[in-house]
Parts: structure tokens; C-alpha cells; sequence
């Protein structure tokens, strides 16, 4: 019971600031230190910087229900930061990569210790939001019976 207590009372503040950090960190990115984002890299901005303001939102209203539009928001963003990372990393998309845009998608603008690139980055913090909120249904659903 006391990890449903501490589900219920942080998810939402935390999966913020993964939301806030990752929107900050893309922004880092591309107006610091000017790395143009390809096409699947703004899909998933698309994705991640509403998730800040809903967030905030929900965090100060404490409003736990707020899983119903950050989930379609947050898995859909994974599957693209996959597809995304498995671009880069595999021969799989590689064909694909090229017709991103004006800046293909197989382009690793960072890569720390090998495997860590942005589109990694992108898809631990969807997986962290996702995780989050599943918990979060998961203890609603609980308290509801």
C-alpha cells in the first residue's frame, strides 16, 4: 500500500520533469549547440512538449486521471523514438533514413559510450512517462474497487 501512496502523490511531478527535462535537452540540442532536427526528431517533439504543459497541470491540480491523454501521447512517442533509434543503430530502416528530409534520420549528432544517441534519449523518457502513468491507472483502478 505505501508504494500505491507514493505512486498516487509523485508520478505526476515526476513524469514532469522528465517531460521537462527532455523538452529542455531538445532545445539544448538545436538552439545551443545548433544540430538541426530531422523530420522523426520533430514528430517527437511534437509528442513531448505538450506533455510539459499537461503535466504541470495535472501536477498542481492533482489530478491523477490525466493518464487517459498523456498515455496515446507517450506510447506513440516511444514507437517513434524506436523506430527512430533502430534507424540509426541497425541496417533494418537504413533505406528509409534518406528520405527523412533535408537532414537524414541515421544522422548521430551525439553517441556517448557507443549506444546512447537522441532518439535513446527520446525513448527512455516516453518509456519513463509511459511506466508512470501505467503505475498511475494501475493504483487508480485499485482504489476504484
Amino acid at each position: 500500500m505505501n508504494g500505491n501512496r507514493f505512486i498516487k502523490e509523485n508520478a505526476l511531478h515526476l513524469s514532469w520533469v522528465v517531460a521537462l527535462v527532455a523538452t529542455l535537452g531538445s532545445l539544448y540540442f538545436s538552439e545551443v549547440l545548433h544540430f538541426l532536427p530531422c523530420k522523426l526528431c520533430w514528430y517527437q517533439r511534437i509528442l513531448m512538449y505538450p506533455l510539459v504543459i499537461i503535466l504541470a497541470i495535472a501536477a498542481v491540480r492533482k489530478d491523477t486521471k490525466q493518464y487517459l491523454y498523456v498515455l496515446p501521447l507517450s506510447v506513440w512517442g516511444m514507437g517513434i523514438s524506436l523506430y527512430h533509434y533502430l534507424m540509426q543503430k541497425t541496417s533494418w530502416f537504413k533505406e528509409a533514413a534518406t528520405g527523412c528530409g533535408p537532414v537524414p534520420c541515421d544522422v548521430d549528432y551525439i553517441n556517448w559510450l557507443g549506444f546512447i544517441t537522441i532518439p535513446f534519449l527520446a525513448l527512455i523518457a516516453f518509456t519513463l512517462i509511459t511506466i508512470l502513468h501505467l503505475l498511475l491507472l494501475a493504483v487508480e483502478r485499485q482504489n476504484s474497487r
